[in-house]
């Protein structure tokens, strides 16, 4: 109980921190998103100058074959996730993308390096990360409590971006002094620092996993979001952008080249572009809770800030509008990873988090292809303008789910309905009718101290 009431008087932007295992997992974490954003940058750097002659349609695939994986092996990745020891599982995915990253990087710095070589990479990164990604993004529900979750996955999306800052920049200054091969091997050494942190864990501390009748069967994650028609607009929103949006590195390096810059040029774009991601996800650790409407309407801010910088005449002006399509993005997608989080049954958690990451990456395989041939035959503008497109067309399926269900005038302030017994725990029940989102089917039990407490802090805020 100490624990929670630490969880619970730690400054609103940082709450999470009070907990011993997140620190740790946050700081293995950013040193290994670090190598990770590097890694990227020099993937799509290597295909487009070194194995190709600035082929974009080269590039789509590479990362359709990094991001088709999760979508083909959602069932089985999702309940691997809900099966396994979470912790453990990531210690192996670790030291397998370590393993890759060594060999990408030996093959390059020989020269033995060929595109068809690269492609059987990213699709074997892909497998890996197909497994990682939802067991890390359910790993963070078991670090903290239920009401820090969405803290935690902003954090979380603040740990990413922050390395999105500093890793593309780093890349593109390594890879013009001493070459692209290096950075893989930098990135192979960054992932020490994640199993490390797993390492460091205290499994005893770690929230209890919950379980429940039938909880094995791999379809009970694709029939829970079925009946969930939130969710079902929220993952359509994020398959749109993913698949058409959110093709960054075919839109960075293709626009650096147009504008005469090298690998440092196209790595400060992806550093700036950071810039705004960064603040999106620490405003979003600043939130109570995750809110379907802040999805929708980050989308429509995606969708203007793209359609604006398709425009921008110059580098640095291109440069300034990433900034507010960083910024949009993150907030769309950290608050969409939150409401997923704290809404769903915690015993499918696992698998409709693995359902959320294909979602998310597995539009690439579709987008990335189509992006990178418009990229190829029409410049690269026209490519941001189909990004502008789909993600228009995502706020259009939120904001008229918004208003045909009926949720776009309903009031915060009956949000709960409270079931008081003096006597026994008081069950906290968020009815649909009330709510802005549907809350978990497991109800939350608060004793009556606590729930003078809550009501304080509800009253307060």
């Amino acid at each position: 109980m100490s624990r929670v009431r630490a969880e619970r008087t730690s400054p609103a932007m940082f709450r999470s921190f009070s907990v011993f295992n997140y620190r740790v997992w946050f700081i293995g974490a950013l040193v290994s998103n670090i190598g990770a954003w590097m890694q990227a940058t020099a993937l799509s750097w290597v295909v487009l100058t070194e194995l190709t002659s600035n082929d974009a349609g080269a590039m789509g695939i590479t990362m359709a074959l990094q991001f088709a994986p999760p979508l083909l092996l959602v069932s089985v990745t999702g309940w691997v996730a809900d099966r396994f020891d979470r912790r453990r599982l990531l210690m192996m995915t670790q030291a397998l993308l370590l393993t890759l990253g060594v060999a990408i990087g030996i093959l390059v710095l020989t020269g033995v390096m060929t595109l068809w070589l690269m492609y059987g990479f990213a699709l074997a990164l892909g497998v890996i990360a197909a497994f990682d990604n939802p067991a890390r993004q359910a790993f963070v529900s078991d670090l903290v409590a239920r009401e820090n979750a969405s803290n935690a996955v902003a954090l979380n999306a603040a740990s990413f971006n922050g390395a999105r800052m500093i890793g593309p920049a780093v890349a593109g200054i390594v890879i013009v002094a001493v070459g692209t091969g290096w950075v893989f091997v930098i990135n192979a050494v960054t992932f020490i620092g994640m199993i490390v942190a797993l390492t460091l864990i205290r499994p005893a501390e770690l929230i209890p996993r919950v379980t429940s009748p039938g909880a094995s069967r791999l379809a009970d994650g694709f029939r829970y979001v079925a009946g969930r028609p939130d969710l079902v607009v929220t993952f359509a929103m994020v398959f749109l952008v993913g698949a058409f949006g959110m093709n960054f590195p075919i839109f960075a390096s293709t626009m650096a080249l147009e504008f005469g810059q090298s690998a440092d040029g196209y790595g400060l774009l992806s550093s700036i572009l950071a810039i705004g991601s960064l603040a999106g996800a620490l405003l979003a650790a600043r939130r109570d809770r995750a809110r379907i409407r802040v999805v929708i309407g980050g989308t429509a801010l995606f969708a203007t800030a793209a359609a604006v910088s398709a425009f921008m005449p110059t580098y640095w002006t291109y440069a300034a509008t990433l900034m507010f399509t960083g910024f949009a993005v993150v907030t769309m997608l950290t608050t969409a990873n939150g409401f997923v989080q704290t809404t769903t049954d915690p015993a499918l958690r696992g698998r409709v988090l693995a359902l959320y990451v294909a979602i998310l990456m597995g539009g690439t395989p579709v987008g990335a292809p189509i992006v990178g041939w418009v990229a190829a035959e029409f410049g690269p503008r026209a490519a941001i303008g189909l990004g502008a497109i789909a993600g228009f067309a995502a706020f259009a399926i939120g904001a008229t789910w918004l208003i045909v269900s009926g949720r776009l005038h309903r009031e915060d302030s009956r949000r709960f309905r409270l079931t008081i017994d003096e006597t026994r725990p008081v069950s906290v029940v968020p009815p649909e009718e009330f709510s802005d989102e549907v809350a978990s089917t497991t109800p939350v039990a608060l004793t009556r101290k606590d729930r003078r407490s809550h009501a304080a802090s509800r009253l307060a805020g």
